[in-house]
């Protein structure tokens, strides 16, 4: 895996984790990235910090604290632990996993009409069916406020023209 430092149009920074470069580039190029805090697809890479490891020889600043706890009193970011996975946690993400495509199943993918075809089977102006879709966050919060029952999907999902 490797981390990107990575920022929108509107100024907004933000990490994201990819297999590569190239599949960076490559959900960059179909549209798959976008800003947590304001929606816009507007993103690139942000200039970064080279990551440059401690000497094997030189001591820890703290050598009586764990890893995962050095430096967290100067506000330095903890290692990432590459440890496999808790067996609850990976249990309970694929439950969650399959939750969402049974849901989706039988739900009609609409894009990015989903805040408009939402809002008129909220208002009677078209047949309800179960539907899932891209939106804004600030589209989605409007849904919310009107009444409109909306929810988010825990995991991405791609569109079914993207799809192999």
């Amino acid at each position: 895996m490797i981390v990107f430092d990575l920022s929108c149009a509107n100024g907004h920074r933000f990490e994201g984790w990819f297999g590569s470069s190239d599949q960076f580039a490559s959900q960059q190029a179909d549209g798959l990235l976008m800003c947590p805090a304001c929606g816009t697809p507007d993103v690139a890479k942000a200039p970064m910090a080279p990551s440059v490891g401690r000497k094997g020889n030189s001591a820890s600043s703290h050598p009586e604290l764990p890893l995962a706890q050095q430096g967290a009193e100067t506000g330095a970011s903890r290692p990432v632990s590459n440890a496999p996975m808790p067996a609850e946690v990976a249990k309970a993400l694929a439950k969650l996993a399959d939750a969402q495509a049974k849901a989706l199943k039988d739900s009609k993918w609409v894009g990015r009409g989903f805040a408009e075809q939402s809002r008129a089977m909220h208002y009677g102006e078209q047949e309800h069916a179960p539907i899932h879709g891209e939106t804004s966050p600030a589209e989605a919060q409007e849904l919310v406020e009107e009444g409109v029952p909306v929810a988010p999907l825990p995991f991405p999902v791609a569109p079914p023209e993207k799809l192999n």
